[in-house]
């Protein structure tokens, strides 16, 4: 085999091993120096081609810089001409297995492209099997219904996915320098692809742009394989989307099947993935100006527009281009015009549709079935209407060169693209610059046509993604036959200056919002996004597509038993305080009572003379009073707070706080409105305050009712003496001057009155009440200097707390360590010869021993 050009490429270094950022082959001399951006897609920006010749066979590369959809190639306008691009991905080209390698390294030599080389049973089920026949439809709301209707799940195919995914993520490896390269992947063909690098690199800067609709949450929850790929693109650092309605419904899904809320933060949208921030872009894909322009100076541009002009004269010319797809609208588009003709007798013989299809991408019966509807429907109406010297719909079979389309660009009235549901689609954007001046075609088109041609109309369905950016476009419903003719007709006829008006506006949106803006906007966010990477510690958890990271701020760590039960050891005057519900015991437990084990745990830590222990809850004095009888040495802070009590014994203290508890009058009937309008919803009644509970309801429509409830009791008791608090799945209102910060703060005072000041200070909680003890210890000034002191949150999550573990079990393991600890120094001393004097007391050393 020869090669237009001869080159050889440095070896590719092998990868390391699996999920370390240390573990980095070798790479060339090239990538050492510098980040670099590898741009990952389905397909490479390049056209190849096989010669026969004397010798043998020869292929030849170029470029692809002419296909208006080469976005990968165009993208690098917008990123530093000093900054070194790699691209990854398929030919489109057959390379035999004995020629492939020759092929890579002269791609790498001469274009910095990496080859993916798939099989053809690969490809077959990869692409045409499950992204084109299952995903894309999905994507674009088409259920599988029945057989008959759209291609089911297949099992085979979802494993030839994730396949050809690896396969993507073994090139990426052979050119990554991890500490330094971005990867920005594309599209929905890649999707698994982040979860694969980030459990090779946990470190690794990762972007993903999905160019085609997300579906709602109704329709992408029945993909049997939605976690997999949710929790994949949750391994990326950016994920961007072309409208808000497409992120909207992604993070619905986010919220629905895997529990992660969002929060809106300085005008970034981001999503905490166990520590990481993942960062949401909203962000339409624009056009390449130049790249247009430049061809709509070309003659062979000039020459086809002439003789359209030409061909067509006298006639108002609507045009569509469009990819021969079910999802394009082209038929709904030909009954439109149908209906047009019909309705206005007058437009007959003068209104002519180019539709211009481009052939399809896959194959199957649903493409046959949408050409024959085509055709048939295309003849029915040429038939019906047109006459000689007249065809009233014109049907071009692509592929056409971009001259030509740039051509009929030219010379159309108004461009009509009706796709029932479509990701972007840059047709009305390349037929807005087409219209704007150009000495080339102002010359061909003759005196006059040049002004004429500053105007533009556009109708656009209000299903695609370049809908909202176009606000001077007639917007239709493409299931609206007689909308759509409206539109059309008036699209015609529409009068100039209102045409110039509309083009002005579009034509300053879109040269503005060029591909070269979107890539710039993308990677600076793409870097913005990663700025967190080595300020953090990050380790790995999970099995295949179940892959995370964890990352952790330096100073927040796991809380190790051996040292806390070492320092509970040294000390004589603890504080033990702990929160209830998520802590010691699961959320998602029906009886919420304590189990005999947590009863037993806490009796043995009160049973220490050098302990003072307190359950430190939103609930009522009623419910701990009944649950934590078994503990007579217990101490209770009820409701946040506002009722104390230090035993079984004792009496029940309040905070000094105002008595008047009329404002329950006003926010009683209110809960009870957002109650019988959410279904899920409760009320849970206090004696000093009142909770709003939503864990039962629709995860959106409660946080959603939780937000308007928040701003309505927030307006209506400014003036009283109470906070109206968010928490998790809850709105509560409670008296000023009570919270859990206050009773740390209470109890240190009356233990350090008595001459005790704690030298040992453990609280533990989970949610966003128990942020107050934190804050409150954090910020003490009042600990003896060689206090110890433990804050530990329950989860790995953003939090005052200095220590974190797991899940209730964890804390229970370590409460018992430290029970166990106790029970053992309390033990009568021993003589040297018979250390352990009983069975009973061999098995308390042995139980100590498994917790340190």
């Amino acid at each position: 085999m020869l090669m237009n050009v001869p080159g050889i490429i440095t070896d590719f270094g092998g990868g390391g091993g699996e999920g370390g950022d240390e573990e980095k082959g070798e790479v060339s001399p090239s990538v050492k120096n510098g980040s670099r951006r590898i741009i990952v897609a389905n397909q490479l920006p390049v056209k190849a081609f096989c010669k026969d010749e004397k010798e043998g066979k020869k292929w030849c590369f170029e470029w692809d810089r002419y296909a208006l959809d080469t976005l990968i190639l165009q993208l690098k306008d917008g990123l530093s001409p000093d900054l070194e691009i790699v691209y990854v991905g398929c030919l489109k080209a057959d390379v035999e297995l004995n020629d492939q390698e020759e092929v890579a390294n002269f791609l790498w030599e001469k274009f910095r492209c990496v080859p993916t080389f798939l099989s053809l049973d690969l490809i077959n089920k990869y692409y045409h099997g499950f992204c084109k026949h299952y995903l894309w439809p999905l994507f674009h709301y088409m259920l599988p219904l029945t057989s008959s209707h759209g291609v089911r799940f297949d099992r085979s195919n979802w494993l030839a996915y994730v396949s050809a995914n690896k396969i993507f993520a073994d090139k990426v490896y052979e050119v990554i320098n991890p500490d330094d390269d971005y990867v920005w992947i594309q599209d929905y063909h890649l999707m698994v692809l982040p979860t694969m690098l980030r459990k090779k690199y946990s470190r690794i800067k990762v972007g993903f742009f999905l160019h085609s609709p997300f579906p709602s949450s109704e329709i992408y929850r029945t993909l049997p394989v939605r976690d997999e790929i949710l929790r994949a693109l949750l391994n990326c650092d950016l994920v961007g989307f072309q409208t808000f309605d497409y992120a909207r419904h992604f993070l619905s899904c986010c919220s629905r099947m895997l529990g992660l809320d969002y929060q809106s933060k300085r005008g970034y949208i981001g999503i905490d993935y166990f520590g990481r921030t993942v960062t949401i872009k909203i962000l339409p894909v624009g056009i390449h100006m130049g790249q247009i322009q430049n061809v709509m100076s070309l003659p062979d541009t000039a020459k086809k527009a002439k003789e359209l002009k030409e061909k067509y004269e006298g006639k108002i010319v609507l045009l569509g281009i469009d990819d021969m797809d079910m999802f394009k609208g082209i038929g709904l588009k030909f009954l439109a015009m149908g209906h047009l003709l019909e309705q206005s007798p007058s437009l007959r013989g003068r209104v002519v549709l180019v539709q211009i299809t481009n052939p399809p991408r896959s194959r199957g019966n649903d493409i046959r079935e949408v050409e024959e509807e085509v055709k048939r429907i295309a003849s029915e109406i040429n038939m019906k209407y047109g006459k000689p010297g007249y065809e009233p719909i014109v049907c071009i079979n692509g592929p056409v060169s971009t001259q030509d389309k740039i051509a009929h660009y030219a010379i159309s009235e108004c461009v009509v693209v009706n796709a029932v549901r479509d990701g972007m689609n840059l047709v009305p954007y390349e037929y807005t610059v087409s219209r704007q001046s150009n000495n080339n075609l102002d010359k061909a088109l003759g005196p006059g046509f040049n002004g004429e041609r500053r105007k533009s109309m556009i109708v656009v369905s209000e299903f695609i993604g370049c809908s909202p950016s176009l606000s001077g476009a007639i917007r239709v419903n493409p299931w609206d036959i007689e909308s759509v003719a409206t539109g059309m007709t008036s699209g015609a006829m529409m009068n100039d200056s209102e045409k110039e008006l509309r083009h002005e506006k579009h034509y300053r949106y879109v040269s503005s919002h060029d591909v070269a803006y979107w890539a710039r906007s993308f990677d600076q966010d793409l870097k913005r996004a990663c700025e967190e990477h080595y300020h953090k510690r990050c380790w790995g958890i999970g099995l295949g597509l179940g892959f995370r990271v964890v990352a952790l701020g330096p100073n927040f760590k796991k809380l190790s038993v051996a040292h806390i039960v070492s320092s509970y050891k040294l000390t004589n005057s603890r504080l033990i305080l702990l929160d209830y519900d998520g802590t010691m015991l699961p959320e998602d437990k029906v009886d919420k009572a304590p189990s005999a084990e947590v009863i037993s745990t806490l009796n043995g830590l009160c049973s220490d003379p050098k302990n003072i222990v307190f359950i430190v809850s939103g609930r009522g004095r009623d419910t701990l009073s009944k649950w934590f009888s078994p503990c007579p040495e217990l101490g209770l802070s009820a409701e946040h707070g506002y009722f104390t009590r230090w035993s079984k014994d004792s009496d029940w203290e309040s905070r000094p706080v105002p008595a008047d508890l009329d404002w329950k009058k006003v926010v009683l009937p209110i809960m009870k409105k957002y109650t019988e309008a959410t279904d899920g919803s409760s009320i849970e009644q206090k004696e000093s305050a009142l909770v709003w509970h939503h864990l039962e309801a629709d995860p959106d429509f409660g946080i959603w009712q939780a937000k308007e409830l928040l701003d309505h009791l927030e307006s209506v008791l400014a003036n009283e003496p109470v906070v109206v608090k968010r928490g998790q799945h809850i709105v509560e209102v409670k008296p000023q001057d009570v919270s859990k910060g206050l009773v740390f703060q209470s109890l240190l005072a009356s233990m350090q009155s008595k001459g005790k000041s704690p030298d040992f200070v453990l609280c533990i909680g989970d949610d966003r009440s128990d942020e107050d003890m934190f804050e409150s210890i954090a910020s003490n000034n009042s600990l003896p200097d060689n206090a110890e002191v433990f804050a530990c949150t329950v989860g790995q999550k953003p939090s005052m707390a200095k220590y974190y573990l797991d899940d209730p079990a964890e804390v229970i393991k370590m409460l018992q360590g430290l029970s166990a600890a106790s029970t053992a120094m309390q033990l009568p001393p021993k003589s040297p010869v018979h250390q352990v004097s009983s069975v009973e007391d061999l098995s308390i050393v042995k139980n100590h021993a498994s917790f340190v």
